[in-house]
């Protein structure tokens, strides 16, 4: 913090490069010892040596850079003080449109109570403590996530609050602020939303996503024993991870062409698995594998250790490697029957199950990754100069920006009235009547996705392609919206089911 007063005269004096004072936001900053350190160069900073360099230093950076050399302030101008407004650890932002219309405080909203409010502040809180600071290094490295950020989600139930509502939550006092028989799906859309502000599409899916859409079908298809009582509470606790092994280099959407074989040994004690997966997410350090293969009359679902003949070599894509994405070889993998999930060869129903939720966190998580990019732009657009006028008083400009708006506020009402229906449904209800609706959500919003990158690089313009400085979220996102569009079932193909499914409620009548 500034420990003196200074006037801007005295300021003005010390405009040398071995003498360098200047003014941002009506504070003093000495950087003097700074200049041959700065990575623009020396002559950037002698040109506004003992002047006010507020326009030209948020013509060219983010707030960040000012709290990341707050060391360097040593004072603020006399009977001034700084107009630009920073958030603190989990407040909220007061930029427009950089949060959902529940959350503004001049808006109403017939969904959420004060349960959900506190939710989301203890969340919030939460990512932006411990969250966000190991996601931004991880996204770097590409290392994995830390032991270390695990069991301190699963000591504040994180861990288990992400797998959605359901018995698992049962007895939990939840962050504090929610009963876990209370926690709904309007909580659990705010949990996924707040987690995505963390601002690294990799770290989003090393953070146990694979756990997110394989725990859950455990949980749901496992006969009660022991085994599963150990897995879960394994999982759950941190101690071991997991992940979903659906997709093979033969069958993504068509789930029907996978080739990965289970044949059971001539005593009926084990299945024999044999077969290959691709681009599984956390495959790479899991302990797990919840594993789709063909049986001789359809299709089942194996739970398999990670054990001999299970072989993870690792995929690079368009993220980061922190996702952990892997290509798997199981080479006659030895696994128990008693790790079915389901039945033998009526498997198709254990993974149809978990898409409907799995494609919900995805909606959530563009979504909110869209509204960040629209914050993103709205900032940039009243600092950025150009021609003598910052962007947003350009029409065009503008024009840009209420498509962005209007895409992201259109996808959040429609995700959070699903949540609604959600919540007032049971689970045979909610896989009869919202696969289609959620598929068409899914698919909307990452068309929406697209608009949005688009839009916003063309207003970052050279930073909107570069991974650090003012338009790195920017660029991410660019980088990195499709994986929304092709993981847990492409665009085409949820269209598609939406339509078809509200095809057999057509009336014949209508004809």
């Amino acid at each position: 913090m500034p420990h003196k007063t200074l006037t801007r005269e005295e300021v003005a004096k010390h405009n040398t490069g071995d003498d360098l004072w200047c003014i941002i936001d009506h504070k003093v900053y000495d950087l003097t010892d700074f200049v041959d350190g700065h990575p623009g160069g020396a002559v950037v900073l002698e040109q506004v040596a003992g002047k006010d360099a507020t326009s030209a230093f948020y013509n060219l950076h983010r707030q960040e850079v000012l709290t990341k050399y707050e060391k360097l302030c040593i004072g603020i101008i006399e009977g001034e003080k700084p107009e630009v407004v920073t958030p603190g650890i989990g407040e909220l932002s007061p930029v427009p449109y950089a949060e959902p219309l529940w959350l503004r405080p001049q808006f109403k909203s017939p969904y959420f109570n004060e349960s959900h409010r506190a939710l989301q502040r203890k969340v919030r809180e939460f990512v932006e403590t411990y969250v966000k600071p190991e996601a931004q290094e991880k996204e770097r490295d590409g290392t994995y996530i830390s032991q270390e950020l695990i069991d301190r989600m699963a000591k504040n139930d994180l861990l288990a609050m992400r797998l959605g509502p359901g018995k698992h939550l049962h007895g939990k006092n939840l962050l504090g602020v929610v009963k876990g028989e209370q926690f709904d799906y309007l909580h659990d859309m705010i949990q996924a939303q707040e987690f995505v502000r963390a601002n690294a599409r990799g770290f989003q899916d090393g953070n146990m996503a694979g756990m997110m859409i394989s725990l859950t079908a455990v949980l749901q298809w496992m006969p009660e024993s022991p085994l599963k009582t150990k897995v879960v509470n394994e999982v759950l606790s941190g101690q071991k991870k997991m992940c979903l092994a659906i997709t093979e280099a033969f069958a993504g959407s068509d789930v029907a062409g996978l080739r990965t074989t289970a044949e059971k040994t001539p005593d009926g004690k084990h299945y024999i698995v044999r077969g290959t997966k691709k681009w599984i997410t956390n495959g790479m350090f899991s302990d797990y594998f919840v594993t789709g293969c063909r049986t001789p009359k359809g299709f089942s679902v194996l739970l398999i250790p990670r054990q001999e003949g299970v072989d993870t070599k690792l995929i690079k894509t368009s993220y980061s490697t922190t996702a952990g994405t892997a290509f798997i070889e199981f080479s006659n993998v030895k696994v128990p029957v008693g790790n079915l999930l389901g039945e033998e060869d009526k498997g198709f129903i254990v993974i149809l199950s978990n898409f409907n939720h799995e494609r919900f966190m995805m909606c959530c998580g563009v979504i909110r990754q869209s509204r960040t990019i629209v914050e993103e732009c709205l900032k940039w657009c009243n600092q950025r100069i150009v021609f003598g006028k910052k962007l947003i008083e350009q029409p065009a400009i503008r024009q840009k920006l209420a498509k962005m708006i209007s895409h992201v506020e259109a996808n959040q009402a429609w995700l959070e009235s699903i949540a609604y229906q959600m919540n007032n449904m049971t689970y045979a209800q909610q896989s009869k009547h919202l696969g289609g609706p959620i598929g068409l959500l899914k698919s909307f919003a990452t068309r929406s996705a697209h608009e949005i990158a688009d839009e916003a690089v063309n207003i970052f313009g050279g930073r909107g392609l570069t991974q650090s400085g003012m338009g790195k979220v920017v660029e991410q996102f660019h980088r990195t919206y499709k994986f929304d569009a092709i993981l847990g079932g492409t665009e085409e193909i949820l269209a598609d089911l939406g339509v078809r499914q509200a095809m057999k409620e057509m009336p014949k009548c209508m004809l």
